[in-house]
């Protein structure tokens, strides 16, 4: 509908805040994302011992700030490979994440599509200042593993933070203080069943990944 009278400055300086404060709000808030309530009636499986997972990523990664970490277990919880990378985007979306997730799996892994039923669990380790409550970047990057998840043919896994306080298993009330952003690793165990089975490419991208 057109009127017959033109806007006031005041109005136009008002009409034109509006569009900023919205285009603003767009760019800053995630547009993908799962709230802690979807996360936990998705029928994530539990890890029958996170602090073991937790450690093995952060020895051989030693993720700072920012750093997410997405491993491959197979059905007895050990590590088949595992990749890392910062994250470099300035908007929060779980779309994002989630290509950025499954670049990283296509480059270390095999999809397992032709599979009925997933065999193999995807986790993600990310690291970030702040405390340990739920953030909508938390929500982001659960929408981007469980979509790259899908999208690779394995199952969903668990969704943990690391801050410098400590780590905990999103969904699970399951944590710990050790190990934490900026300390120090730990040496990891001699068994060579739980190294990641890669070879190639994948084997020199870990072995870069460990060494930074």
């Amino acid at each position: 509908m057109t009127f017959g009278f033109a806007p006031s400055s005041a109005a136009s300086t008002s009409a034109s805040s509006m569009r900023t404060e919205r285009s603003t709000d767009s760019t800053d808030r995630p547009t993908r994302l799962l709230e802690p309530a979807e996360w936990a009636a998705a029928g994530i499986p539990l890890l029958r011992n996170p602090r073991e997972v937790v450690t093995g990523l952060h020895t051989r990664h030693r993720p700072l700030p920012s750093t997410a970490v997405v491993a491959v277990l197979d059905p007895e919880e050990r590590l088949r490979a595992s990749a890392s990378f910062i994250r470099r985007e300035n908007a929060t979306d779980g779309w994002t994440f989630r290509n950025a997730l499954l670049s990283q799996l296509r480059r270390v892994i095999p999809h397992d599509l032709r599979r009925r039923t997933p065999v193999r669990t995807a986790v993600l380790l990310y690291c970030r200042e702040g405390d340990q409550r739920w953030t909508e970047e938390d929500g982001a990057w659960m929408w981007g593993l469980r979509d790259a998840c899908t999208l690779h043919g394995l199952r969903c896994g668990a969704y943990i933070t690391m801050t410098r306080d400590g780590w905990q298993v999103l969904g699970e009330g399951r944590g710990g203080r050790r190990p934490s952003v900026g300390s120090i690793a730990e040496v990891l165990g001699g068994d060579q069943d739980s190294a990641p089975r890669t070879g190639g490419a994948a084997t020199e991208m870990l072995r870069r990944a460990a060494a930074r």
